[in-house]
């Protein structure tokens, strides 16, 4: 087995929100935190964040989403290797590939799965030593227009980590014997790119989380 390692930064085009899961709300405060270490409060990017994105957009990206003999409740589930039995549609051979290397790098729910372990490993995302100077949170007030009278109703404050952080990132990649480390790697990058035309975090609409990867490696 090696491990391959692709690291950087990840630079912040515009705000970002990853909630902390507050259970209270302080009076005159924010009303949305982000998520922060809890040794030195400073905002991170949870590596199951960064991981789970990658997983969704590749999906959609490979139209692996909805294909294959699911049931109802399965029908927005993560693609699994059981969807795959018995489907014409893997007769394609560049939709089989790609689905099972999509597999083999994030994993697959199912228990009998043939591909064995996850091949990647996606570590918590922390400020750069570069930015951690910079102010590392920003206060930004949403609201719902009513249609009828042109209002702002229901203000609330949601806590972003401002455009121009730094975030360092290490994306791990187990390649075992017999696996083409091309093709795991190439996946990886395309994610990565496709966070890129789309968005980190939460409110993407609202044009939060563009971001921009610098990989150095």
């Amino acid at each position: 087995m090696q491990i391959k390692t692709i690291y950087g930064q990840i630079e912040l085009l515009s705000g970002l929100h990853i909630g902390g899961g507050d259970d209270t709300m302080k009076i005159g405060g924010i009303d949305n935190s982000v998520v922060k270490e809890a040794n030195n409060g400073r905002p991170y990017i949870p590596g199951s964040s960064l991981k789970g994105k990658m997983r969704n957009l590749l999906e959609w990206h490979l139209g692996l989403v909805g294909v294959g003999k699911r049931s109802e409740k399965e029908k927005g589930m993560p693609f699994s290797s059981k969807f795959m039995e018995n489907d014409p549609a893997f007769e394609d051979a560049t939709l089989k590939e790609n689905a099972e290397t999509l597999l083999k790098l994030f994993g697959d729910p199912n228990p009998d799965s043939p591909y064995g372990i996850t091949r990647i490993s996606v570590g918590d995302c922390r400020v750069s030593k570069d930015s951690r100077e910079l102010e590392l949170s920003e206060a930004k007030y949403e609201n719902m227009i009513d249609r009828l009278k042109g209002t702002a109703q229901h203000p609330r404050q949601t806590e972003r980590v401002p455009a121009g952080v730094r975030f360092d990132f290490d994306i791990r990649i187990k390649v075992l014997d017999g696996d083409d480390e091309e093709a795991l790697v190439s996946m990886v990058r395309k994610g990565m790119e496709l966070i890129e035309l789309d968005y980190l975090g939460g409110n993407g609409s609202r044009g939060y989380g563009r971001v921009r990867f610098h990989d150095q490696g």
